[in-house]
């Protein structure tokens, strides 16, 4: 119980953040790994449905870095509740320094079912997830539900290291649990005509036919590896994963990086929100 409670004031402080424009950046504690971040809102007549998290804590002796993008829609109520649960959710899985893997799926599934039992304060909203947990500057954790997306660097070449959630790669899934999904000329491919991911936290109304479990990767951070670079949709849907590295690359400062990437994204007219998170592993 005792660790639970330090664990729990040390995970208040690894909130992030959002506003109609916002950036920062931060670094581990030997300042070898720093990172930027940069969110801007689109155009569409909405409030930010765009949260981050982006930190470097101290937690059972071990130094992690915790990063997120969460992409609502339909609200913001459902992307901040996960900004201010889904990492710690993982982190007090008690299998998870031994099983991390399960223990993140099972931590994005209990999420869902406590979103989906307030829906009645949380509303009809829901919201995609990419999440990175850095162990000790070696090991990185990765997941994600939706579209945002995470990608690595490894000597410039990009390494896309999730899987986009979209209706038409998972509409076998769908139509088997009584969905359908639209392909209405001039637009996406879309759950049961509303919703343009197969995989989302939230939206009870479509939650019969959708899925919110993970794909989750493991990989070793070593000395080839550049950049981590996590965005939502409002970024990958006008630049390509290898174009994102390179111009991250360029700019050695994550955050002016990070800011870079999201200005590029508008200039192409993303009329999305557009969130970005840089990691970078090598100065």
């Amino acid at each position: 119980m005792d660790k639970l409670c330090c664990f729990q004031s040390s995970y208040s402080q690894l909130v992030g953040g959002h506003s109609s424009s916002s950036s920062g950046k931060g670094k581990n504690n030997e300042g070898l790994i720093k990172y930027g971040f940069s969110l801007i809102k689109g155009k569409a007549n909405h409030p930010m449905e765009d949260y981050h998290v982006s930190k470097f804590a101290q937690i059972q002796g071990k130094e992690l870095g915790l990063f997120a993008i969460y992409d609502g829609h339909l609200g913001d109520r459902v992307p901040a509740y996960l900004q201010k649960h889904l990492l710690s959710n993982i982190l007090k899985e008690e299998e998870f320094w031994v099983d991390p893997n399960s223990s993140i799926s099972k931590a994005y599934e209990r999420t869902d079912e406590a979103i989906l039992s307030h829906s009645s304060d949380l509303g009809r909203g829901g919201s995609t997830a990419v999440t990175a947990i850095l162990i000790n500057g070696r090991r990185l954790l990765v997941a994600n539900v939706g579209d945002s997306r995470a990608v690595l660097s490894r000597r410039g070449q990009a390494i896309q290291l999730t899987t986009d959630h979209e209706p038409n790669t998972e509409r076998g899934s769908i139509e088997n649990k009584g969905g359908f999904v639209s392909n209405m000329p001039g637009d996406v491919p879309r759950v049961n005509g509303q919703l343009a991911v197969s995989r989302a936290f939230g939206d009870k109304s479509l939650k019969s036919h959708l899925r919110s479990d993970p794909d989750v990767q493991i990989t070793d951070i070593d000395t080839d590896t550049d950049l981590l670079i996590l965005a939502s949709d409002g970024l990958w849907k006008v630049i390509a994963n290898q174009e994102a590295v390179d111009i991250a690359r360029r700019i050695r400062d994550p955050q002016k990086a990070a800011k870079q990437l999201t200005a590029e994204a508008l200039k192409r007219e993303s009329k999305d929100d557009i969130s970005c998170v840089v990691v970078r592993f090598r100065t």
